[in-house]
């Protein structure tokens, strides 16, 4: 078939890889503009337009998809199926008309759970203990559309976002495959979405990475799963901003202390009362501005005494 590829980030690029490498051909690559990057602000383009690159493939980036030359150029193609994978932008009514086999979107996780932006992160954040990778008929819903194939797996105990992403890209760039292959020959057809166990992220911000330490310990530790590595988890001590790192599950000391408040601070760590009576061992954090550092080196600066509290 003929394939017109929308993707950007480091998570599309196995699945350009897995399409290209098929019988299935790569018409056209259709990625965001570059951008600035880093303190310098270095124009940098995304992942997607390097591999692109370096497949000789033809190559897009245009600031708008519904006007200009782009819906011209796409729909000359006349391209068998357009593939999203994430892409960062919605895909305009106008352009869902034209691929003959339609627009198949790969979403990672088992819609029609975690439907929205974020759904590696909040998989983590829910603490689900299996997740996956979904291919779907684009509409004009949020992730909505007809499911065609999915592929479950594993959420590993220690597992972190950006971690768990890789995993599911390198699965959902061979179930993108199987899905061409059985769109081409008609063994596959759409089922739509049940509304049973629909739910919606939402966009993440840096205000989902405070801690509310009157989660359970399980809780605030899946949180910092989900939320690395980007926003990270923080909370505040003495009118500061300390980032943290590495947590622990702990048996809880008896005691009935407000969360947030420190119960042990040691070379071994910090002990933090969470909701529910529970608590955690912080053992590697970072005062803001300054280096990470293992929990020793930070009480050596930050002498901090039990009794007071993190908010």
């Amino acid at each position: 078939m003929k394939v017109v590829f929308f993707g950007t980030p480091e998570f599309a690029v196995p699945s350009l890889k897995r399409i290209a490498a098929s019988r299935h051909d790569v018409e056209l690559v259709v990625t965001r503009p570059d951008k600035p990057v880093g303190r310098k602000q270095v124009l940098t383009p995304p992942p997607v337009a390097n591999l692109a690159r370096s497949l000789g493939i033809p190559l897009a980036q245009p600031r708008k998809l519904k006007s200009g030359p782009f819906p011209d150029h796409f729909h000359e193609l006349a391209a068998d199926a357009a593939v999203v994978v994430a892409y960062g932008r919605l895909i305009p009514p106008g352009l869902l008309e034209g691929p003959r086999h339609g627009w198949i979107n790969l979403h990672p996780s088992l819609l029609p759970r975690h439907r929205g932006p974020s759904p590696i992160q909040w998989a983590l954040v829910s603490g689900d203990r299996i997740t996956g990778v979904t291919t779907m008929m684009l509409d004009e819903g949020t992730d909505t559309g007809p499911i065609l194939l999915q592929e479950r797996v594993d959420v590993l105990p220690r597992e972190t976002a950006d971690e768990l992403a890789a995993r599911l890209a390198r699965l959902g760039a061979d179930l993108l495959v199987k899905t061409l292959d059985g769109l081409e020959d008609g063994s596959l057809e759409p089922v739509p979405q049940p509304e049973d166990g629909a739910s919606l992220t939402p966009m993440l911000s840096r205000s989902f990475g405070r801690v509310d330490w009157s989660l359970t310990a399980g809780q605030i530790l899946n949180r910092l799963r989900g939320l690395t590595p980007w926003p990270g988890l923080y909370t505040s001590l003495r009118g500061g901003r300390v980032k943290l790192h590495c947590l622990g599950m702990i048996d809880p000391p008896p005691g009935d202390e407000a969360p947030g408040t420190v119960l042990e601070a040691s070379p071994s760590g910090i002990v933090v009362r969470c909701g529910k009576g529970t608590a955690l061992r912080i053992t590697e954090l970072q005062r803001e501005g300054r280096r990470r550092m293992p929990v020793d080196a930070f009480l050596v600066g930050e002498r901090v005494v039990v009794g007071e509290r993190f908010i």
